[in-house]
């Protein structure tokens, strides 16, 4: 049966546009357009639709808006449409509960938009595997929750030189608490999270402002510093390799026969090369297989390996393929993930 989809979008050529890419697959069915969010609030009321293509700057009501009425009362599937390609406002959608983003090639009314039709295509039938529960209890659960206030960790006791997390869809917010909750470790951490370039560099702008680490996206060449978190730029690929006594990071365009850019699996791979035994590599919420089969590499090294349950996860693919290689340690919901990453670099 295919998904029942609504558009939202204040311009008129952006609804027809978006309406036509999604129903060129024969697994999506657009039920319904609506012109702002208070429209959107009517369409999804009569229609109950399984996901929402969501525009952001709307008048009479805009997303924001639109997102805290959802989640309160209808808890639905929502892809966030960016109106430009460079966007902070999509992190934002994200906290409120928006599963995942697209940005319009070209600005708000864009000739362009046939560009994301594979992308926009792709996130929409994922819809079908993401846990609303999970995106729902999140959100409650930081209402009502602030970040822990949390000291610094002064040595690393535990014999470990790095932290490589990997992520796809659902990751951005999931990594946020993450970093919120966990004591700024005396060991660099790296990132691989799937995201369209440009946004990684917002991503760790924001992150850097929201906690105690310094987070910025990782460059060619560089050392890795104790307290900083590199996030891999989004369209390229990210390794890590043994200098000396040091890691250094190499950063470089993706081949167009990549699957992923950045993937989890070359970054936590590298990492793994570089660090054997001496490095915690997790694997949380996203769509598909990508960190898996470095997982095996990891383990076989000596490494420990943790993946996020189904209790948590907003997809959970990554971390259920990561768990079924039979080589993770740990399977745990998001809020303990940060204790234990704590515990095993503190020995």
């Amino acid at each position: 049966m295919p998904l029942r989809a609504l558009v939202i979008d204040d311009s008129a050529y952006n609804r027809v546009t978006i309406s036509r890419l999604l129903a060129s697959s024969p697994d999506i069915d657009v039920v319904a357009t609506a012109v702002n969010g208070e429209d959107g609030i009517r369409q999804v009321m009569r229609h109950r639709p399984d996901v929402i293509t969501l525009d952001l700057e709307m008048p009479v009501m805009d997303g924001f808006a639109f997102l805290r009425w959802l989640m309160a009362n209808v808890p639905t599937a929502v892809i966030a449409v960016s109106s430009r390609s460079s966007d902070r406002s999509v992190f934002k959608a994200l906290d409120l509960g928006a599963v995942d983003f697209i940005a319009k090639p070209g600005g708000r009314v864009s000739p362009r938009l046939e560009e994301i039709q594979r992308d926009l295509i792709a996130k929409v039938l994922q819809v079908a595997d993401i846990r609303m529960e999970n995106v729902r209890r999140r959100i409650v659960e930081e209402d009502d929750v602030a970040p822990h206030d949390v000291e610094p960790l002064a040595v690393c006791e535990g014999g470990i030189d790095l932290v490589a997390i990997g992520c796809s869809t659902g990751g951005p917010p999931a990594l946020q608490h993450v970093f919120q909750n966990l004591p700024r470790l005396p060991i660099p951490i790296v990132v691989a999270q799937h995201m369209p370039p440009a946004f990684t560099r917002l991503f760790a702008e924001r992150v850097n402002k929201l906690t105690s680490y310094t987070v910025k996206e990782g460059d060619d060449g560089e050392l890795l510093r104790p307290g900083t978190v590199y996030v891999a730029p989004g369209g390229m690929q990210m390794e890590i390799r043994r200098i000396g006594e040091g890691l250094q990071l190499r950063t470089f365009a993706a081949k167009s026969s990549d699957l992923y850019a950045p993937s989890v699996d070359r970054l936590l791979t590298s990492a793994s090369d570089a660090c054997a035994d001496r490095m915690v590599a997790i694997i949380m919420t996203g769509m598909g297989d990508d960190g898996a089969a470095a997982i095996r590499r990891v383990r076989e090294r000596g490494g420990r390996t943790i993946a996020e349950s189904a209790q948590t996860a907003i997809i959970f693919g990554m971390p259920n393929e990561a768990i079924k290689t039979g080589c993770v340690d740990q399977v745990l919901a998001l809020n303990d993930i940060p204790r234990a990453i704590e515990r095993l670099c503190a020995g």
